[in-house]
């Protein structure tokens, strides 16, 4: 068979992986004269490459995360009370894996919402589906869903990632229909799935923002007993930050 026949059928089959490779593994066969067997074993190799990360592109594009950030470039040079290990800990995914919900506490710039959009990323890049949404923007959408009768369709939605992130819970109250909307999701999602939360409150003040004090204790006993809790305290980054530009002017 002569190349440009193998070419056309890796096009005609869809395996661009071994189509875009194809050309470098013959090159990199001839020079090396490895076996056919080691030939083969490129071009599936690169077939899969470029499959896994099509489908690690697809997970991203639904988690619609505001920004693809990583772990590994958390900055420790503020003075937060998160440790390297916590973080290392988070990385590991192994709460993700106990399908337990992950509850990041603290102020406003201390790295919370960094923090789970990291995660997010780090799940999608190991084979999870994730998404992320703030707070106003799932009432939002569960308010359209209700008013155009999708609201079931679209607890399921919510239901079907391996993690959901909930950035900001606590930014405003929620009504006693809306704190059971959430209560819904936790209950469809305490079978296997994790959810990220970010807020300023800590737990025991949820029943501050949420109008129904029953609805209240039920979402609060859910996440208290199964919940890998961390609270960050400490600088906010955008203090650092700023530090860092001053110190650049002066520099410069």
């Amino acid at each position: 068979m002569s190349t440009a026949v193998a070419r056309n059928l890796m096009a005609e089959m869809k395996l661009l992986g071994m189509l875009n490779a194809f050309d470098k593994t013959v090159a990199d066969a001839t020079r090396d004269q490895v076996s056919y067997t080691e030939f083969v074993d490129a071009l599936l190799q690169a077939e899969l490459d470029w499959r896994g990360e099509r489908a690690a592109q697809r997970r991203l594009k639904a988690a619609k995360l505001p920004l693809r950030v990583s772990l590994d470039d958390f900055d420790y040079t503020a003075h937060r009370s998160i440790t390297k290990a916590q973080i290392r800990e988070l990385q590991s995914l192994g709460w993700l894996k106990d399908g337990r919900p992950l509850v990041l506490i603290g102020q406003t710039g201390v790295g919370k919402s960094f923090i789970a959009q990291a995660i997010a990323l780090q799940v999608c890049h190991h084979g999870k589906s994730a998404l992320y949404m703030n707070v106003t923007t799932w009432l939002e959408n569960v308010a359209l869903a209700r008013s155009s009768g999708t609201y079931l369709r679209y607890r399921d939605k919510l239901a079907k990632p391996d993690l959901l992130v909930l950035d900001d819970v606590g930014m405003r109250k929620l009504t006693a229909t809306e704190a059971q909307d959430l209560c819904e999701i936790l209950k469809e999602r305490s079978l296997g799935k994790s959810t990220v939360f970010t807020t300023q409150l800590p737990l025991d003040h949820w029943a501050e923002v949420i109008a129904d004090p029953v609805i209240a204790d039920a979402i609060r006993d859910r996440l208290q007993h199964a919940a890998l809790t961390i609270t960050i305290t400490g600088e906010s980054y955008r203090g650092v930050k700023a530090r860092k530009l001053a110190g650049r002017s002066k520099d410069s």
